[in-house]
Order: structure tokens, then sequence, then C-alpha cells
């Protein structure tokens, strides 16, 4: 996985932080979906990777509880995680026993499940 996660960080679009991310998120079937950020000028109109692969399983049919883990690699050389809008995005469509992997160029990583990096998640209930 982090070699993958590695080369995509060349499909990243990041012309002002020159801070490439890429993910891919697993499917309880087996299937990947991977993901790159996507940054412009306005900078509030860029997408983050772990979105961008969460919204390719969407657009392919999965639905809330179809997925298994995310993947996650910042270029930093440091272990990073997924930001908040992001994990906002996971602890509404992944079960919280789903593993959250975080990777380091060098190829450390961390895990976590979504209850442990999203303790205190809004939801749906949250809206009634």
């Amino acid at each position: 996985m982090k070699e993958k996660l590695l080369e995509l960080h060349k499909n990243s679009y990041v012309p002002i932080s020159n801070f490439p991310v890429s993910a891919c998120v697993v499917m309880k079937d087996g299937k990947k979906f991977y993901g790159v950020n996507v940054e412009d000028a306005s900078t509030r109109a860029g997408t983050c990777a772990e979105r961008n692969a969460i919204y390719a399983a969407i657009t392919a049919g999965y639905t809330k509880g179809d997925f298994k883990e995310v993947n996650v690699m910042v270029s930093s050389g440091e272990i990073g995680a997924p930001c908040f809008v992001c994990r906002q995005m996971i602890s509404e469509l992944f079960e919280e026993d789903c593993i959250i992997r975080c990777y380091s160029t060098k190829g450390d990583y961390k895990e976590d499940t979504v209850k442990e990096l999203c303790p205190y998640p809004f939801g749906e209930d949250d809206l009634k």
C-alpha cells in the first residue's frame, strides 16, 4: 500500500502548498478507490485526497457501511492524519471499528479505528 500511495503523490495538484497527499479507501468486498488532494488559487475550492477517494467509491455505487479502511500518506516524511472535514465524512460513512492507517513517506504508519480518531462524531442523530 505504501508504494502505491507514494506513487500517487505525483498526481496531486498542489500549486500553492506543494504538499501532496494520497489516499486509498478499501471496501468490504476488497475493491480499492484512490484519491489525491487537488487545490486551487482560492484554496477553499480544493478537495482532500481522502474525500476524493471516498467520493470515487460513492460514485461507483458504494454506500454507508460498505467501507472497510482508509489509508492516507502526506508528503512531509512524518505521519499525518486526515483533517477534520475528512474525519467528519469518515465518521458518517465508516463503522466505528474500521481502520484508518496513516503513513509517512518513509513507510512508517500509525493505525487507529474511526472511534479512536473521531471520538465525538456529529451525525444524523444530532440533526433530529
